[in-house]
């Protein structure tokens, strides 16, 4: 195991995906949100999905040189185009302009079309908490879960998140995928040739297995049951529907080097807290029930735990194992293009 610092980190995963003909914008952007989820604590998030991305380079999977695009707005509405690139460029796009019409209107709501993984959901919201926004990302993901009481899968992860600033403290940030586990981690156990537990998903021929690439030729089971699958659906309805992306059932699996262009989507919803009961109430409102939470022993705050991790990666950099560091080094070793 070795231990980069941050810049290097994300200097070696841009190398890496401008290698294989990403463009500048294309590379930094995902790179960097890429080491924010290792920095983190997510790693199945972080720099070991750069050898799946440029895998998707070279097979046109993506378009690395794609530069994403508004293509309607009104009011407080606006449609992104990621062009087929990766999403991290367009989802930054995205949300500044649902910032910007939160502050001018109160709410600003930003859908992303044409797109691709985007990463831990929770990241893409930062800038929103640090204005002083309440942030909320949806994004679906290509098909891994089946419909409550079926076998085939049809839904993705479809991961939900949510920030919410606090005044003099890190915000509140709640990030979840609605799979009983990220498929990330899924995975991460299959290269690593480790089992999973019972109850994170099942095999092709829908039985409960511990076997993580048995799992990943499967399907992933639902959070919370039934209520996990409905709230994929929900997912699901949102992103596609308002931003004319395609079904998760229409993408092919990041985890195959070959396969369509997903062009799945992603949606941002940013309110201001001044439009509503007013920037007093909801800090008070906020304050009085994390106060309430924390009063009981054994609890802490979502996000908490990130953050320590995030402090800790700053001073002391991110663990990155070997065998995935020297390939990172030989991807970005192959000549910038």
């Amino acid at each position: 195991m070795s231990r980069l610092d941050v810049d290097t980190l994300t200097q070696l995963a841009a190398r890496a995906l401008r290698s294989a003909g990403a463009s500048r914008l294309q590379a930094s952007a995902t790179a960097a949100a890429l080491v924010r989820a290792d920095a983190t604590g997510l790693p199945s998030h972080g720099v070991s999905r750069v050898p799946m991305y440029v895998a998707h380079l070279r097979r046109d999977r993506v378009d690395g040189r794609a530069v994403p695009a508004v293509r309607r707005q009104q009011s407080s509405a606006v449609l992104v185009d990621a062009g087929s690139g990766f999403a991290f460029p367009a989802c930054m796009l995205a949300v500044a302009e649902a910032m910007e019409r939160a502050r001018a209107t109160g709410v600003g709501v930003a859908a992303v079309t044409n797109s691709h993984h985007f990463g831990a959901a929770a990241i893409h919201l930062d800038a929103v908490a640090a204005a002083g926004m309440v942030g909320l990302a949806l994004g679906n993901s290509p098909a891994a879960m089946p419909a409550w009481g079926g076998r085939k899968p049809l839904f993705g992860t479809n991961p939900i998140a949510a920030a919410f600033p606090r005044r003099g403290a890190p915000p509140v940030v709640i990030d979840l995928s609605l799979s009983e586990v990220a498929r990330g981690k899924i995975m991460v156990a299959a290269k690593q040739g480790k089992p999973i537990p019972l109850g994170w998903a099942l095999d092709e021929e829908g039985r409960p297995t511990t076997d993580a690439k048995a799992a990943l030729r499967g399907s992933m089971l639902p959070a919370g049951g039934v209520k996990g699958a409905m709230l994929a659906l929900m997912v699901e309805l949102l992103v596609v529907s308002l931003a004319g992306a395609q079904f998760g059932a229409e993408a092919d699996s990041f985890f195959e080097d070959e396969g369509n262009r997903p062009r799945i989507g992603q949606l941002f919803l940013v309110l201001d807290p001044a439009a509503f009961g007013g920037d007093e109430v909801y800090y008070g409102r906020v304050e009085a029930l994390l106060a309430a939470m924390l009063a009981d022993p054994g609890t802490r705050l979502p996000g908490a735990r990130r953050q320590a991790t995030e402090a800790e990666a700053a001073a002391q950099g991110i663990e990155v194992p070997d065998v995935l560091l020297a390939e990172l080094q030989a991807l970005a070793g192959e000549g910038m293009k």
